[in-house]
């Protein structure tokens, strides 16, 4: 069977001398594996077509097993991703994220959207760093973990102080702050961001810019979700995580203005 899917590609790996697997993760069949053969060769019609992101619209001969991929059109290179190192980096975290968290052949719901929007965010400059915490807190109910992040995890109240609490995966408030000895206090926009991270879409959000120490603090209480709860280890982390620790590492940018968050 012959199927056209539009999709992007989450990682590309030789087989053989000249063969490439490639994992897609499409809009009509969720993640998928198939063989390219030929893909190695420089003038192979797919060599282009099989690079990690590329943006494409991929036909693909299903049988038993693995596919083959056939053809593919590029819809977008995501040039900029794959020239620039910070762009890369967060690029393949945010892949390897959704690659970790989805099973083959299974489509659900909202994963292609957001992994579309992330990639081409960060290909249009937007800051990856946020654009993966979105991506982070939008994967958690994929992983199984749903905070509660629309009132409090105990009582159920939604005015009030609110603190962050690892133990019920959720707001509780000011009442209810005897629940966990080791909940984290949030200020009422440290709240608005979470919920924002966790509810509203990537394309409806605008060039966001955020405080460094905003970004510290919400990837602090998001990946620690990941490591208690859903206990994932990623090698793009390993990287992210010397990347952030040695800025210097990275060309100098022009940094926009800096909104108060």
């Amino acid at each position: 069977m012959m199927n056209k899917w539009e999709g992007i590609v989450l990682r590309s790996i030789p087989y053989g001398e000249t063969n490439k697997i490639v994992t897609l993760f499409t809009r009509e069949a969720g993640k998928l594996t198939a063989m390219a053969r030929g893909a190695k060769k420089p003038a192979s019609r797919l060599a282009a077509i099989t690079q990690q992101f590329t943006h494409g619209s991929f036909l693909i001969r299903k049988g038993k097993g693995m596919g083959t991929l056939e053809q593919g059109e590029q819809l977008d290179s995501m040039r900029f991703i794959r020239e620039d190192l910070e762009a890369t980096a967060y690029a393949s975290y945010i892949v390897e994220l959704i690659d970790r968290l989805s099973d083959d052949n299974e489509r659900v719901g909202g994963v292609y959207g957001l992994l579309h929007d992330a990639l081409h965010a960060i290909n249009e400059q937007y800051d990856p760093e946020a654009i993966a915490l979105f991506v982070e807190w939008k994967m958690l109910p994929v992983a199984g973990i749903h905070p509660i992040v629309h009132q409090c995890a105990n009582c159920g109240a939604t005015e009030g102080e609110f603190a962050f609490s690892f133990k019920e995966i959720g707001f509780l408030c000011h009442r209810c702050f005897h629940v966990d000895r080791y909940l984290i206090r949030i200020t009422p926009n440290q709240l608005k961001l979470i919920r924002t991270f966790s509810t509203v879409p990537i394309h409806r959000i605008g060039n966001l810019t955020l405080k460094k120490t905003t970004k510290d603090f919400m990837k602090k209480i998001v990946r620690t979700i990941y490591d208690e709860q859903v206990g994932i280890r990623l090698k793009s982390r390993s990287f992210l995580d010397q990347l952030e620790s040695t800025p210097e590492l990275l060309p100098k940018k022009k940094k926009p203005d800096e909104k108060v968050t």
